[in-house]
């Protein structure tokens, strides 16, 4: 099977694409149409620290609309923001 590419919106270039779209409906689409996989590993670091953060439990319906909103702004608006008060953990 050949490899699915797209030109990634975080890094601007031609690189290898998800196998297939890793959220429902037309958000999932997009990122699948534009986002890397590399973008992608960088979100769910991201995704990561916002569920911690924020103690978002990803099976509920109102914390995946967060985790959504979050995922259109890392990818489609800009950047995402970190929480307030956000420390990154030492290396």
């Amino acid at each position: 099977m050949a490899q699915h590419l797209v030109k990634c919106v975080l890094f601007k270039q031609e690189l290898p694409g998800l196998d297939e779209p890793p959220w429902p409906g037309e958000l999932g689409q997009r990122i699948y149409e534009n986002v890397s996989q590399d973008a992608w590993k960088l979100w769910l670091d991201h995704l990561r620290m916002l569920i911690n953060e924020y103690r978002l439990m990803p099976a509920m319906k109102e914390h995946q609309e967060i985790i959504a909103q979050q995922m259109e702004k890392f990818f489609f608006g800009g950047g995402a923001q970190l929480p307030p008060g956000y420390v990154p953990p030492p290396k």
